[in-house]
């Protein structure tokens, strides 16, 4: 097949550049008609394990889309993580064509230039939730998904050959704390009108049952404030709007008062705010305030869950931070997973932060409940797939074996078609569900080396 080839009326197309078979960097192409639409637009962030280095920031190798660019016909950012959306304002001016997102998506991807010396794109539609936009011979509904931050979408993709529904990240959650909750009869109506196929979420079809709620974290953490003099710090991403909130609210009837350090987290409460997503009764303090509080009136938010060298947990673990020195009787209290390939770098911080006399609590050493995940599990997906009733399932976000597992799981749905595949490979809906190996070429460019070459 000829690599330059574009589909044809009766062809519809899904093209993972990243994404499927790993976790990070989502870049999916759409194609139909003599056109492609853009799906999300991520990096992938890796922390070193040597002393002192930066994270590695690698972004899609998008060569294939810069020859195709004159039939790109949009992209669309289904949420708010830099997975999806962090590698936009690097590569946008080589396309140029219309960003749709919701509100606090596209207020993220601003900030977040602006925040690097980047330009954001120049040409940014807001979409809100049940929206139809029209992107030449693609139409497109939005759709609420409850996930890890707010104003998730999943995408209702419509063509004269076919639809797609594109799940984006997601989760069954019925008290997410911010937003509404999943709602089954708004997706089964989405399995009425037809999917041709279902491109899913695959990062703890692994799991078994249903995902833990947002809510779940509440109990555990007022036990924790009831029982802490000192300063609690906590660890989350800085994305999870929901939990900063939650957990800022119980700091409020504690007593305390709220602090941020970190760039990444202050821009994304400053989103949050704008959008009216965090509570009035929250009593916020400035950063160089923090350390003139009284302990047992504090709580910290910190960027640098991650061991990220630089971030504000890296250097209150080596007593470097500016605003605040920690002691011995403060919490610090890690509400977060790992990301795959950081585990070394975390078991670092959790020893030195101990060192310095702190109490380091995470979801490994407690009973209680500290962080839940954004993504299905295999009750959450046989939930979603007994609604949507596709006919393909296409599982991505995930490594090897979580594509296989969802796989299997929508087998055992009645499934019969669930194409398997990785990035660059060619997934062909219609007009005969098929997989074209090696479509394209892809890969992964490291940040700096980008820049080089730009």
């Amino acid at each position: 097949m000829d690599i330059n080839r574009n589909p044809g009326i009766h062809d519809l197309w899904f093209l993972p550049l990243g994404g499927c078979g790993e976790i990070g960097m989502n870049l999916n192409l759409i194609g139909h008609n003599s056109e492609w639409l853009m799906v999300d637009c991520g990096i992938n962030i890796t922390s070193s394990a040597l002393p002192g280095a930066q994270p590695l920031i690698e972004i899609p190798y998008t060569d294939f889309v810069d020859k195709q660019k004159s039939g790109l016909q949009g992209i669309l950012i289904t949420h708010a993580h830099e997975d999806h959306f962090g590698a936009l304002s690097l590569l946008w001016r080589r396309w140029q064509c219309p960003v749709f997102g919701t509100a606090f998506t596209l207020s993220v991807i601003r900030r977040k230039a602006l925040m690097r010396g980047l330009a954001p794109p120049d040409l940014m539609v807001e979409t809100k939730f049940g929206d139809k936009t029209q992107h030449g011979s693609f139409s497109v509904t939005w759709h609420p998904m409850t996930h890890s931050t707010p104003e998730n979408c999943a995408l209702e993709i419509t063509t004269s050959a076919g639809t797609i529904f594109h799940s984006s990240d997601w989760k069954v959650d019925k008290s997410p704390q911010i937003g509404k909750s999943f709602r089954p009869k708004r997706f089964a109506s989405i399995g009425e009108r037809g999917v041709d196929a279902f491109i899913c979420d695959s990062t703890n079809a692994q799991d078994t049952g249903f995902s833990a709620s947002e809510g779940d974290i509440v109990p555990g953490v007022k036990r924790i404030f009831a029982n802490e003099m000192g300063r609690i710090i906590v660890g989350c991403f800085s994305s999870n709007i929901a939990r900063i909130n939650t957990i800022a609210k119980i700091a409020v009837n504690s007593g305390r008062f709220v602090g941020l350090l970190g760039r990444s987290l202050s821009v994304m409460v400053e989103c949050a705010k704008e959008r009216g997503f965090l509570d009035s009764s929250i009593n916020w303090v400035d950063a160089e305030h923090i350390g003139y509080l009284p302990k047992n009136e504090v709580l910290i938010f910190a960027t640098g869950s991650q061991g990220e060298h630089g971030a504000a947990l890296s250097k209150l673990a080596t007593d470097s931070h500016r605003s605040v020195s920690l002691d011995t009787g403060d919490v610090v209290i890690f509400s977060s997973s790992v990301i795959p390939g950081n585990e070394f770098v975390v078991k670092s911080l959790f020893r030195k932060l101990e060192e310095l006399g702190a109490k380091v609590l995470h979801p490994g050493n407690t009973d209680e409940t500290l962080h839940v995940s954004g993504h299905p599990c295999e009750n959450d997906l046989r939930q979603m797939y007994e609604l949507i009733k596709p006919k393909i399932v296409i599982p991505v976000h995930g490594e090897k074996g979580h594509l296989d597992a969802n796989a299997n799981i929508a087998q055992s749905c009645g499934i019969s078609d669930v194409l398997k595949g990785t990035n660059g490979d060619l997934f062909c809906i219609r007009p005969k569900p098929a997989i074209i190996r090696r479509f394209i070429k892809i890969g992964r460019l490291p940040l700096p080396e980008f820049r080089k070459n730009s």
